[in-house]
């Protein structure tokens, strides 16, 4: 298929017929230039007014015009043009990996980084295409499947509502207990499994558990992009539970920088709730839905049956014939 002006087309060789087209108005301007060159070479100007019709100028133009116009459109029509259009995938999944270490307490976010993970990951989940799986796992010191993958989305926001923090974190743990969880996948009608992906946001590195490399080099074999979500400031700190005072606690971006680079992910950083959002919109079409070629060959035809009846109507009103 041939691309012309972000079109692409069925039978792209029949647009060779676009040169009748050009030809007929070639041949219509060189009778126009004929008829001018005449005019003038007719000296007695007065006589001419008088055996001369009046000349309908403008309109004349008009009607060849969208004579012309018609014959292009249905030549683009017969040619089959399709355009490139977002559609819903039929089948994918995805794991939502969510970080629920104490330092998500942080308020460096607005209200919080879990409120404003929460906030998004609900948009996320309103988001995605009815079809696509989700599952989720939250993780600490340990990593837990909250939902398998499944189309029920009820069971989903009240997982992420629900969502509580503890110590530790263990982003290698989460990312196999991703992969886990994507095991419990509905497969199709031939058995085979669904496309699928991993998202995880987290604002730190891992304390403890798997270490991230072997984690994501299993990943990586499992042919399983994860794109990663860096979520907080460089400011962000948090109280003590147990002695009260402050603790830093900023995003480390690396360690997830390094993990969507080695299974074919993509690295995202959000500072704020809104960028988060959008940033999970941005995966939630990525994933969701795909280009697929759409025929639109009606639309032309439309435009060729208006074109011709524009110029029946005027040719008929002007001069009380067809063209």
């Amino acid at each position: 298929m041939t691309p012309v002006f972000a079109l692409d087309f069925i039978s792209p060789q029949r647009l060779w017929l676009m040169l009748a087209v050009g030809v007929v108005a070639a041949v219509y301007v060189a009778l126009q230039w004929r008829r001018r060159h005449y005019a003038v070479r007719f000296t007695n100007i007065a006589l001419l007014d008088k055996v001369a019709p009046k000349r309908p100028g403008w309109r004349r133009h008009l009607v060849a015009a969208l004579f012309i116009a018609t014959g292009a459109l249905q030549v683009v029509a017969f040619a089959g043009p399709q355009k490139q259009s977002r559609i819903p995938r039929e089948r994918a999944t995805v794991i939502l990996a969510i970080d629920t270490s104490l330092s998500m307490d942080a308020t460096d976010v607005d209200p919080s980084r879990i409120a404003g993970a929460k906030e998004a990951a609900l948009a996320f989940v309103e988001a995605v295409p009815p079809k696509i799986n989700i599952g989720l796992v939250s993780f600490n010191a340990r990593a837990i499947i909250l939902v398998p993958p499944s189309t029920d989305r009820d069971r989903v926001r009240t997982a992420i509502n629900g969502l509580s923090l503890g110590n530790g974190t263990a982003i290698g743990d989460a990312i196999l207990s991703s992969l886990e969880a994507l095991k419990a996948a509905p497969p199709d009608e031939q058995g085979t499994q669904p496309p699928a992906a991993i998202v995880l946001l987290s604002d730190g590195k891992t304390t403890v558990g798997t270490p991230d490399s072997e984690a994501a080099r299993i990943a990586a074999e499992a042919k399983v992009p994860i794109s990663t979500i860096a979520f907080g400031t460089p400011d962000g700190r948090i109280r003590s539970p147990d002695t009260g005072t402050y603790i830093s606690v900023p995003v480390d971006e690396e360690a997830l920088h390094r993990i969507a680079d080695a299974t074919g992910g993509s690295f995202f950083g959000a500072k704020s709730t809104d960028e988060l959002k959008s940033i999970y919109a941005n995966i939630g079409s990525a994933v969701g839905y795909e280009k697929a070629p759409r025929e639109i060959t009606r639309y032309f035809v439309g435009l060729a049956m208006l074109a011709g009846l524009m110029t029946a109507a005027l040719s008929l009103a002007w001069f009380q014939r067809l063209p």
